[in-house]
C-alpha cells in the first residue's frame, strides 16, 4: 500500500521461528529451525502495517548468544540506521531466553533515530496457538510509531510494550513469560493499536564507537557456602571484572571477604548485586562499598549489570564513573 513506512526485521532466530515434529509439542522444538519468511508468510495483515524488508541476522537458540554478537548486531543496526535509506523502524526477533540481555545492551549503546523493537514467542511457530505471530504483528505496529525511537530500543511481548531495563523472563514456559517485577509496561496493545503515553526520552550511555571485543566479566553466584574459590578461579582466569550475585540485599559472605581483598588489589572491578527480583542494591547499604572498593548494580540484575560493566570497562571508565552507570542505567 502507498504511503506506508518501511520497517526492516533483523531476524537471530530463537523459538520464534523453532520448530516440532508435532503442533502438540511446545517442549520438544529446535530453536531458529525456520527462517524469518515463514513467520511473515503467517501474517500476511503486516502488509497493512507497513512495507516489510528482512535479513536472517543469526539463526540459533538464544542461549548460545555470546557477547561479540550484541556488538555485531548493534554495529549492524547502526548502520541500517545511518544509511541513505533507512527504514522507518526496526524489529529483531530473538529468543526470550537471553533476550533481556541483548535488548539491554542495545538500549545502552544504540542511537534513539528510529523506534527499535525486539519481540520473541514462547511456543514455537509449528504448535498450535504460537505467540509469535501475534507477537510479531505487534512489534511490526509498534515500530512504526516514530514517537518510540526516543525510549531506546523496546520489547514487545503478549500485548505488551517495556523498556528494556524492566524486563526478565520471570518464567519456564507461560505464554506472558516476559515482563517486570516492579516496573509496569510502558504501553499496552488490543490487537495491532497500541495505546501509548508520553515518552520519556532517553539516550544510549555507551554510543558509537564500540570496541571489537568486550572485556571478560563473571556472574558468581551468592548461596549458603558458596565457596571463596570461586573467585580465586576468576582472579586466575584474568577476568576484568565480577559480579556477585549475592543473597539479600547484596549480602557478602564473610569467608569471601579475603578472596575479595584479593581481586580488588589484583585491579578487579567488583560490583555486588542481588539475586532477589525486586529491590536491587544500594551503595553502601548492607556493605561498606566505599572502603571496600566494590560497586554497587543499584536497580541492574545481575545479568544487566554484567553488561554495563563490560562496556564501562572497555570504555576505560573510572570506579566513580562506573557507579554513575549503574545508578543512571537502572
Amino acid at each position: 500500500m502507498p504511503g506506508l513506512p518501511r520497517i526492516h526485521i533483523v531476524a537471530t532466530g530463537g523459538t520464534i521461528t523453532g520448530a516440532a515434529t508435532s503442533a502438540a509439542d511446545t517442549a520438544g522444538y529446535r530453536a531458529g529451525a525456520l527462517g524469518i519468511e515463514a513467520l511473515l508468510a503467517a501474517i500476511p495483515e503486516a502488509a497493512q502495517l507497513a512495507h516489510l524488508s528482512h535479513e536472517q541476522a543469526f539463526k540459533r537458540d538464544s542461549k548460545d548468544f555470546l557477547p561479540g554478537e550484541w556488538l555485531q548486531l548493534a554495529k549492524q543496526i547502526e548502520q541500517l540506521m545511518t544509511q541513505d535509506d533507512a527504514p522507518a523502524g526496526i524489529v529483531i526477533t530473538h529468543g526470550t531466553d537471553t533476550l533481556e540481555e541483548t535488548a539491554f545492551f542495545l538500549a545502552l549503546t544504540l542511537p534513539r533515530r528510529i523506534p527499535v523493537i525486539l519481540t520473541a514467542a514462547m511456543r514455537p511457530a509449528s504448535a498450535h496457538s504460537s505467540d509469535g505471530p501475534m507477537n510479531l504483528l505487534q512489534a511490526i505496529a509498534a515500530a512504526t510509531r516514530q514517537a518510540l525511537a526516543a525510549a531506546g530500543p523496546l520489547i514487545v511481548a503478549a500485548n505488551r510494550l517495556w523498556r528494556a531495563c524492566d524486563v526478565t523472563k520471570r518464567h519456564t514456559h507461560a505464554p506472558d513469560a516476559l515482563g517486570g517485577f516492579e516496573a509496569a509496561p510502558l504501553a499496552t496493545a488490543h490487537g495491532t493499536h497500541w495505546r501509548i503515553p508520553p515518552i520519556l526520552a532517553t539516550q544510549p550511555l555507551f554510543p558509537a564507537p564500540w570496541p571489537d571485543r568486550l572485556p571478560e566479566v563473571w556472574i558468581l553466584p551468592g548461596y549458603a557456602g558458596a565457596p571463596a574459590e570461586l573467585i580465586d578461579t576468576a582472579i586466575a582466569s584474568g577476568v576484568r571484572g565480577l559480579v556477585l550475585a549475592l543473597t539479600g540485599h547484596g549480602s557478602v559472605p564473610e569467608a569471601w571477604l579475603p578472596a575479595l581483598v584479593r581481586a580488588r588489589s589484583q585491579g578487579l572491578a567488583i560490583v555486588r548485586a542481588t539475586r532477589v527480583p525486586a529491590g536491587g542494591v544500594t551503595p553502601d547499604a548492607n556493605f561498606n562499598d566505599t572502603l571496600q572498593g566494590t560497586l554497587a548494580s543499584c536497580g541492574l540484575s545481575p545479568w544487566q549489570a554484567r553488561i554495563a560493566l563490560m562496556l564501562g570497562l572497555a570504555a576505560g571508565l573510572s570506579h566513580e564513573a562506573l557507579q554513575n552507570v549503574f545508578t543512571s542505567a537502572s
